[in-house]
């Protein structure tokens, strides 16, 4: 029952679908996964369509329709829990009118923001962890992801930033500090009224750590930008995965609140104790 309580008094909001080829388990499962657990709102944000010359782990243009039904699907079989209909849209420099006019196509609860690519590399594939590996210079390359995150941010698509330092995936962090990058990234999030997720999918990727570290989280904290949750599932046994770290890593970085969407508008709530 403690637990119980505990996730009534959250929401995850990042979880995928079969549609984008990696994961695996309808919404309905998930959302009765959620239920189990105590969660009275979750939400999906499968991954937006991209141009061609991307790989193909999101949804295609026309699959778009087949993700609200999926949506509307969970939502019948899970009567009495709020189900929330979002998309994790890319930001690419290049192609971002295209991003644009994809969620343009639906009327989403909220737009997660997210940065896998540099340029057509998409770094946080399997195959590049030895490129991560065996690079000279990491504080360029986070230095580069960095900026990206900013043009994001300030873009004014999203409502929230997912795993805001996706880029220490694979484990390698460079020596420098990278708080000077931390602070211009978030200084366009305040700026812009966009929120930050606090992602655990990192626990399950080989950096071991929730995204975003605590050193960002600090100064998100300090520039008076909001947070969001999401266990990024690819998997019905993943949902909620980490949130008890989450929160006390939340509460450690000075937050009391989180927030919640709908229709685009933005709550704060209380964070659980």
């Amino acid at each position: 029952m403690a637990d119980a309580g505990f996730y009534g008094r959250l929401v995850d909001y990042h979880m995928h679908t079969p549609l984008c080829h990696h994961a695996e388990g309808a919404p309905a499962e998930y959302a009765r996964r959620a239920a189990a657990l105590g969660l009275k709102e979750i939400g999906f944000s499968e991954h937006c369509p991209l141009p061609d010359g991307y790989d193909r782990l999101r949804l295609r243009e026309d699959q778009l329709g087949d993700y609200v039904r999926l949506v509307e699907e969970a939502r019948r079989a899970a009567p009495g829990m709020v189900i929330r209909l979002g998309v994790e849209a890319e930001y690419v420099r290049e192609d971002l009118p295209y991003v644009r006019r994809m969620v343009e196509r639906h009327a989403w609860d909220y737009i997660l923001g997210s940065v896998h690519y540099m340029g057509m590399w998409n770094f946080d594939a399997p195959e590049a962890e030895r490129e991560w590996r065996e690079c000279a210079d990491l504080y360029e390359k986070w230095r580069q992801y960095f900026e990206l995150w900013r043009e994001a941010a300030s873009s004014g698509l999203y409502d929230t930033m997912g795993h805001p330092d996706l880029v220490k995936k694979f484990g390698p962090i460079p020596r420098e500090d990278c708080r000077p990058l931390f602070r211009e990234a978030l200084t366009a999030a305040a700026e812009g009224g966009v929120a930050v997720e606090i992602n655990t999918a990192g626990l399950r990727k080989p950096v071991k750590e929730i995204y975003p570290s605590a050193a960002f989280l600090r100064i998100a904290c300090e520039m008076g930008v909001p947070i969001s949750f999401g266990s990024d599932a690819h998997a019905p046994d993943e949902v909620g995965s980490g949130f008890r770290q989450a929160v006390d890593l939340a509460r450690a970085c000075g937050y009391r609140e989180y927030a919640r969407f709908e229709k685009r508008r933005r709550t704060l709530w209380p964070l659980p104790a």
